[in-house]
């Protein structure tokens, strides 16, 4: 089993009258942070009220392009709202620029758009859940090993335009390779066709904290299923967009685009 990747020591932060806090992890864009409150308390970030488990227990994530500081709010039960700041790491990311690409492919046509859109409505609806699970704490293991031939971040420019950034790890495998889930979970979209993503499988890990495999070439599961990490949930394929089999992998803090390879280190060898 792989052991979570912890940059940062846990840091604690306790004082008279105040709030208590503990936050596992490294402020870093892209990143998952863990934490802990008093239980009953009341957790802020983003402008989202945070669900907090009973034993106080809650998960926040910082998208690509977070801002060099953030504010996390705090009320405890019978105290008064506390504001604890943190520096954020900001990333470089690779930015390819790419030019005489035919305009048809910098454009593309309206209907496609169309379809396109609605299919992320359905993706964006399946990550907004905010249920009681508490998977996001287990130590996330990779789906599969491979090579890794796309990387969370990057970008491309065609003729000067930007595309939209990479937001997952990419894992290249035959198509048909055995993809597993990353950690528990609960199915919350399953979709065999989407125009970019292709077979598309979302996992709910709680509180907001979601996987998402696509370009699969065959889904395992259904919507509703229960997944034990390091169960086969899928196959790796080449739909949708795809210039070749590979597994997609990302994850979602809700509507927050969190990098999965700071939750499971390394590839093992």
């Amino acid at each position: 089993m792989t052991t979570r990747l912890i940059i940062a020591a846990l840091c604690s932060l306790f004082s008279a009258g105040a709030a208590a806090l503990e936050i596992q992890g490294e402020w870093k864009q892209g990143a998952v942070l863990l934490g802990r409150v008093e239980p009953g308390s009341q957790v802020e970030f983003l402008q989202r009220q945070v669900r907090v488990a009973e034993d106080g227990r809650f998960v926040v994530g910082l998208g690509r392009d977070a801002e060099p500081e953030a504010v996390l709010k705090v009320t405890p039960p019978n105290g008064e709202t506390e504001k604890h700041r943190f520096d954020v790491v900001q990333r470089e990311y690779h930015i390819q620029r790419v030019e005489g690409v035919p305009q048809q492919t910098v454009t593309p046509d309206p209907k496609q758009v169309e379809r396109s859109r609605k299919e992320a409505a359905l993706a964006w609806q399946a990550r907004q859940r905010d249920s009681e699970y508490t998977f996001f704490s287990q130590s996330f293991e990779w789906p599969l090993t491979g090579r890794i031939s796309g990387v969370y971040g990057s970008q491309r420019y065609f003729n000067g335009e930007p595309r939209a950034p990479h937001y997952g790890v990419d894992i290249a495998a035959p198509t048909g390779t055995p993809a597993r889930a990353p950690a528990d979970g609960v199915v919350t979209l399953v979709h065999d066709d989407m125009f970019f993503s292709g077979g598309t499988l979302i996992m709910d890990h709680g509180h907001g904290l979601s996987s998402t495999f696509i370009h699969l070439h065959k889904i395992l599961v259904e919507e509703g299923d229960y997944v034990e990490q390091g169960q086969v949930v899928a196959q790796v394929g080449a739909t949708g967009r795809a210039t070749g089999p590979h597994l997609d992998w990302r994850m979602n803090w809700f509507d927050q685009r969190v990098d999965p390879t700071l939750l499971v280190g390394p590839m093992p060898e």
